[in-house]
């Protein structure tokens, strides 16, 4: 559905997704991260492709500033197949000036799909960016039956 995945951590922690790694169309392996943390985010990602997973129970440790660690927590609480404004989220972050440096936090998300950055739109609906691409965007919008994104 999106293509190959790679996904990097250690032994207790994932902290990258990347969308186009190399590989056989499968989900690639990182050396540094453990097999079994692999094998857990291989199966989580196959249920919600499958749509029989709507949150992922994964130990997550991206690398970010305080404000984007505070923007990622804040996408984490968008449910399956919801959208959210930019501005929208700013307001529940406190400030809605903060909703440009929303955007530029999500598109710096390490970790897209299991930090949702997918299910935030622009002001009215519309898809907004994505920084694997609108398409893709599109896509997983799509699989999660979101109501409310618009594109162009």
């Amino acid at each position: 559905m999106v293509g190959p995945l790679t996904i990097g951590g250690d032994e207790r922690h994932i902290r990258t997704v990347r969308f186009g790694g190399k590989g056989d169309g499968d989900r690639t392996r990182r050396p540094d991260i453990s097999s079994l943390l692999l094998d857990e985010a291989r199966s989580q990602l196959d249920q919600y492709f499958k749509g029989s997973r709507t949150r992922f129970d994964l130990p997550l440790l991206p690398v970010g500033t305080d404000f984007q660690k505070r923007v990622w927590r804040a996408l984490s609480e968008i449910g399956y197949g919801q959208v959210l404004s930019y501005g929208e989220l700013a307001v529940r972050l406190g400030n809605v000036h903060l909703a440009r440096a929303v955007g530029q936090a999500a598109n710096r998300n390490p970790l897209p799909i299991f930090i949702p950055c997918h299910r935030l739109v622009g002001t009215g609906g519309w898809i907004g960016g994505f920084a694997p691409g609108e398409e893709l965007k599109r896509v997983l919008l799509a699989h999660e039956g979101a109501r409310g994104a618009k594109s162009p």
